[in-house]
């Protein structure tokens, strides 16, 4: 299996760097035995059906993106250097890993100062990134990096536009909770509150897991032989509440759709063993043909990156050559792609 197994032209005017408003009136690729659909999210009432439980991931969206100032004193004096700082995942005591740009630009033990009294100190550069120490902790920490963070954007957005206030509520989800995560569970944005009442009144369940995104997901693949990439780790939770009712559901006969790749990746974890349990901890799995799965029926998800883990994790749950149809399709009818774009409803 080669990673141009899994390419495609894309054109770049396809690229959303805006969601669709309201949020369910994106449009919905709908791929179902041999047949493809088009419409709307909002379809959904059609296609979904009493007895079936969508699987949603609550994490929450961290203003992950901090723009800040190095202080130096030296013999001219004291100088500044510009910092831009993407948080990627928390370690112990407050520090997190970053990406910082420009790193060559601070030393160990540095300060950068950022808006709203944030203050982080550099402890040590590793593998391209570094660990800052911040002097603000839990609810205080949370308060300063919502007034000074920015979303962050995934890199095919940011190339194109800078994040802004709207992105704080377009690129998290209505139903999200648990901070943590740096990148959202962008096939969950197409939901509003209307949407999920209606479906709720047409006997849809829902169950909540928890999944932090991290940056990792947008890493290029770098190796030919797919089989040879180490996926990133990310840690998820699913509850004993959780996995009794995904459970129960398998047993009445209905269908588990979770809404989303991350969510998807989480409860095929917990069901490694053959069927769904409680779990906690950081998972790697890597999805692609061959794969075997447990728990999903199948899959509302957007429209991913040319040679992604994400292409193969849809061409595993279809096929290659179904999914190159369906790609096909959705290019020359002008969906629209990656986190703010269109969406699709993958059915085996």
């Amino acid at each position: 299996m080669q990673l141009s197994d899994f390419d495609f032209d894309l054109p770049e005017a396809l690229i959303a760097t805006r969601p669709a408003e309201p949020r369910s009136s994106a449009r919905l690729l709908v791929a179902k035995g041999d047949e493809i659909i088009d419409g709307v999210v909002t379809d959904l009432l059609e296609w979904l059906q009493p007895g079936d439980r969508l699987v949603l991931n609550d994490t929450k969206v961290i203003p992950a993106r901090l723009s800040g100032y190095r202080v130096r004193s030296g013999p001219e004096g004291e100088t500044q250097a510009r910092m831009e700082v993407t948080l990627l995942e928390p370690r112990a005591g407050g520090a997190w890993a970053a990406l910082i740009k420009p790193l060559k630009k601070i030393r160990e033990g540095e300060e950068i100062i950022f808006a709203a009294g944030l203050k982080g100190r550099l402890l040590s550069k590793e593998d391209g990134q570094g660990v800052v120490q911040f002097d603000l902790q839990g609810d205080d920490f949370d308060a300063a990096l919502e007034a000074a963070g920015n979303m962050p954007l995934p890199p095919y957005i940011a190339a194109k536009r800078a994040a802004d206030d709207k992105d704080k509520t377009d690129y998290q989800t209505v139903w999200a909770k648990h901070s943590g995560a740096v990148a959202a569970p962008t096939a969950s944005l197409h939901f509003d509150e209307a949407l999920l009442a209606a479906l709720k009144a047409r006997g849809v369940s829902f169950t909540h897991v928890t999944l932090h995104v991290g940056a990792g997901t947008f890493l290029p693949v770098k190796v030919d032989n797919v089989k040879e990439h180490k996926m990133h780790a990310e840690w998820g939770r699913v509850t004993e509440a959780a996995a009794a009712e995904i459970a129960a559901t398998k047993a009445a006969g209905g269908r588990v759709i979770p809404v989303g790749t991350t969510a998807l990746r989480l409860i095929e974890s917990a069901a490694a063993d053959g069927e769904i349990a409680p779990w906690e901890g950081n998972t790697d799995i890597f999805i692609y043909p061959g794969f075997e799965f447990h728990v999903a029926d199948a899959l509302m998800t957007n429209f991913h990156l040319p040679k992604s883990t994400l292409m193969m994790l849809v061409s595993a749950l279809l096929g290659q050559d179904r999914i190159r149809t369906v790609y096909d399709h959705a290019v020359k009818e002008g969906y629209r792609f990656f986190s703010y774009g269109d969406a699709s409803l993958l059915i085996p």
